[in-house]
C-alpha cells in the first residue's frame, strides 16, 4: 500500500417545594450522572454544546476565507499552485473543507497535520489532511548543519519528512508540539456536560407528577384507576379552570411543586460558558447571549475576535503555508495571506466615504477601489488623483517673498 493509499485509510472518520443545584451530589446519583468518570475526551468533548459551537464558529470562519498568492504585495492568479489552493487541495474536497477540516483537528488535538503530495520535479500536487492522533515526531539533531524533523507514526507504518507535512498547532510550549485545548479544559467542559446532562435527565428521569392524594386503607387496581379517571376528569383540561374539585372523606391532595434551576445554578452554568468561549476566543453574542450586547459593541467585538483570535491563528496557517508550499526561490517574492475583507468589510456607506476620501487624497487609484468591490478596471482608473484645493504649507500666503 503506497503513501497516499495509507493517509486516505487513516484520514476515514470512524407543596413541598424540591430546589437542585450542581452541587446537589445527591441529585447526580440520583439522575446516573457520575462527573468523575464523564469522557469529554476527543470527539465525545462535542457532545458539550458550547464546545461544539466554538468549534463550528472558528472552523467556518477560516474555512469561509480565501487563500490568495501575493508577490510583492500584489495579487497573482497564474501561480500553478492557485488552483490547488483556491478551489481542490485534493481530489477528496473542496478548498473550504479542507481548512475546516485543518482547523478542527488543530482545535480538537492541538495539531493539524496535512501531506504535501510532490511530483518528480517537487511541485506540489495535492494536500492530504492526516488525523493527528497517533503521530510522534523525531528530532534527528545528528547533523552538524541543520536539523532535520520526522513525523512518525508507528501504527500505521507512516514517516514523513517535515518538508512533505503541513503542520499548523495550537498553544505550544516547545513550538514543536501543540497542545491540546480539550485536555486542558477538560474539568470545566465536565461541568458544563454536567449541568447539561442534569437537566436533560430531569425531564427523563426524573419525577414529574403534579400532586399526591393521601388516603386511608387500600384500593385495588380497579378501583385506583376508577379513582384516577374521575378525579383527572373534574380537574383536568380548561372547562374546569378556577372550579372548586371535591373529594371523597378521608382523602387528602398535596400538590409537588419542583424547581428546575435556582440563582446559583445558573450563574454556575453562565460562568462555565463563559470559561470555554473565553478559552476557545469566541465572542459570548457568537453564542447568540446578547444580555449585554449592543449594535455598537457586537460589532466592536467581531472586530476583537478578528484581532485577538482570528489574526494569530490565520498567520500561523500563512508563514506555514508560504514556507512549505512555495520553492525556496518562490519564497523571495512570493507568499500566501488569507483574503479578511470579508470579515473587516463595514456597511456600504462607511466603506464609500472611505473609498471617496483614499482616492481624493491620493492614496488609492479608483481602480484600486473598483477592485476591493470587485468591479472591473476602468481606462484612465490606475492613476493616482488630488484634490487641486491643496497646496505645500510653506506656499500659503504667496511664499517667502510676502
Amino acid at each position: 500500500m503506497g503513501l497516499i493509499e495509507k493517509i486516505n485509510d487513516f484520514f476515514k472518520i470512524k407543596n413541598e417545594t424540591t430546589t437542585f443545584t450542581l452541587q446537589d451530589e445527591s441529585i447526580y446519583d440520583f439522575l446516573g450522572i457520575v462527573p468523575d468518570e464523564m469522557d469529554v475526551s476527543g470527539l465525545n468533548a462535542l457532545q458539550e454544546a458550547t464546545v461544539y459551537a466554538c468549534f463550528r464558529i472558528l472552523t467556518e470562519s477560516v474555512g469561509k476565507l480565501p487563500l490568495k498568492i501575493y508577490k510583492d504585495s500584489r495579487k497573482v492568479s497564474d501561480h500553478y499552485l492557485s488552483p490547488l489552493i483556491k478551489m481542490r487541495p485534493n481530489p477528496l474536497m473542496s478548498a473550504i473543507d479542507f481548512l475546516k477540516v485543518m482547523e478542527f483537528q488543530r482545535l480538537l488535538t492541538g495539531n493539524a497535520f496535512a501531506y504535501i503530495e510532490k511530483d518528480h520535479n517537487g511541485r506540489v500536487t495535492g494536500l492530504y489532511p492526516i488525523k493527528s492522533d497517533g503521530f510522534q515526531l523525531l528530532v534527528d539533531d545528528k547533523k552538524i548543519t541543520k536539523k532535520n524533523l520526522w513525523y512518525i507514526h508507528p501504527e500505521k507504518n507512516i514517516k514523513i519528512k517535515s518538508e512533505d507535512m503541513i503542520h499548523i498547532k495550537a498553544m505550544s510550549a516547545d513550538g514543536l508540539v501543540g497542545l491540546s485545548p480539550i485536555e486542558y479544559l477538560s474539568g470545566t467542559i465536565k461541568n458544563a456536560k454536567s449541568g447539561q446532562d442534569y437537566i436533560t435527565k430531569f425531564f427523563t428521569s426524573g419525577m414529574q407528577s403534579k400532586g399526591i392524594i393521601h388516603y386511608t386503607g387500600d384500593l385495588n387496581e380497579d378501583a385506583e384507576a376508577n379513582f384516577i379517571n374521575k378525579f383527572e376528569a373534574m380537574s383536568n383540561g380548561l372547562n374546569n379552570a378556577h372550579k372548586v374539585s371535591l373529594l371523597p372523606l378521608g382523602f387528602q391532595y398535596e400538590s409537588i411543586k419542583q424547581k428546575l434551576t435556582d440563582a446559583q445554578f445558573d450563574e454556575t452554568m453562565n460562568t462555565t460558558v463563559r470559561k470555554i468561549s473565553a478559552a476557545f476566543g469566541v465572542k459570548m453574542h457568537q453564542l447568540n447571549e446578547l444580555s449585554r450586547a449592543t449594535h455598537s459593541n457586537i460589532s466592536e467585538q467581531q472586530k476583537e475576535f478578528y484581532v485577538l483570535t482570528l489574526q494569530p491563528i490565520l498567520i500561523s496557517y500563512e508563514q506555514e503555508f508560504s514556507y512549505k508550499l512555495l520553492g525556496r526561490s518562490d519564497l523571495t517574492s512570493y507568499y500566501l495571506k488569507f483574503n479578511v475583507d470579508a470579515i473587516l468589510r463595514a456597511d456600504i456607506k462607511t466603506r464609500f466615504d472611505a473609498y471617496h476620501k483614499s482616492i481624493q487624497s491620493g492614496f488609492k487609484t479608483p481602480n484600486e477601489v473598483r477592485a476591493l468591490e470587485e468591479d472591473e478596471p476602468l481606462p484612465g482608473g490606475s492613476r493616482l488623483y488630488m484634490n487641486g484645493n491643496m497646496i505645500a504649507i510653506e506656499d500659503i500666503g504667496g511664499g517667502e517673498n510676502n
